[in-house]
């Protein structure tokens, strides 16, 4: 176990940063997605981002182990550190020249996920943080919202017939009717915005792990909790939620139906 996890946290948030600036050379040109194999749409901006990410982590760390949605898995299989990459987190809206889309980057180490980066290209926000040095926001410390009562609270969500396809519904709407307000703002935004203190609950109920890597050391060193809907901090159960150590109680009974 290093000493510090600094150095990985200047390196995450680097290397996230000139992966978006690339990726904004393709934003809003009218560029033509191929489609995937699970009906989902991937373009040269994705693969170029992945291939970016993927040598400068080869150059500084050769011997750890890659895992990105584009690319694939490559490296040591049982890894002590292990990399996460979505190099485009929405590229639905990417497509669509909507500016929420996402650079996701995180560093597992020896099972925990210890550091990752989240950047927001066409919005030049960057949130990124590592185990004891802190969650920083644009330079900035970030934390999640103060509110301890769910009915003062936002809740966010990426895609609401998700929750149908996955038999979620009654919990979300459940969920829904007891907050303040409710807002589509989603993919990995809405976790930014849970992140920063502006909205108080985000949750999918289907992910993959790196659609989400780089939430653990976010929100813990924020104040708050990423994990899945039965209070367990994972990247691996295939489903997410996000909010603040004080709601999490509230919020999980909820979602259980007491």
């Amino acid at each position: 176990m290093p000493a510090s996890f600094r150095p990985y946290l200047e390196f995450i948030a680097e290397t996230a940063y000139q992966a978006g600036r690339l990726t904004l050379g393709y934003f809003q040109t009218g560029l033509r997605p191929d489609m995937k194999k699970d009906d989902s749409p991937v373009t040269i901006a994705d693969r170029q981002a992945e291939e970016l990410i993927r040598a400068r982590i080869e150059q500084r760390y050769p011997g750890h182990a890659i895992l990105g949605e584009e690319l694939g898995e490559s490296g040591p299989s049982q890894a002590v550190y292990r990399w996460f990459i979505d190099p485009i987190d929405g590229t639905k809206a990417f497509l669509r020249g909507v500016p929420l889309y996402a650079v996701l980057i995180g560093l597992e180490i020896e099972g925990v996920v210890r550091a990752g980066a989240a950047y927001f290209p066409a919005l030049d926000e960057m949130i990124a943080a590592a185990e004891g040095e802190g969650c920083w926001w644009n330079g900035r410390r970030a934390q999640v919202s103060s509110r301890t009562d769910l009915r003062d609270s936002v809740v966010s969500f990426t895609d609401p017939l998700n929750f149908k396809k996955h038999g979620r519904w009654e919990a979300v709407q459940r969920l829904m009717d007891a907050s303040y307000y409710c807002t589509g703002l989603g993919d990995a935004y809405g976790y930014l915005l849970v992140a920063t203190g502006r909205v108080e609950v985000m949750l999918d109920p289907i992910m993959n792990a790196w659609d989400c890597a780089p939430f653990p050391p976010i929100f813990r060193e924020a104040g708050g909790y990423f994990g899945d809907w039965q209070g367990a901090a994972t990247i691996y159960a295939g489903e997410a939620l996000a909010t603040s150590q004080a709601l999490l109680p509230e919020v999980l009974a909820i979602i259980r139906g007491r």
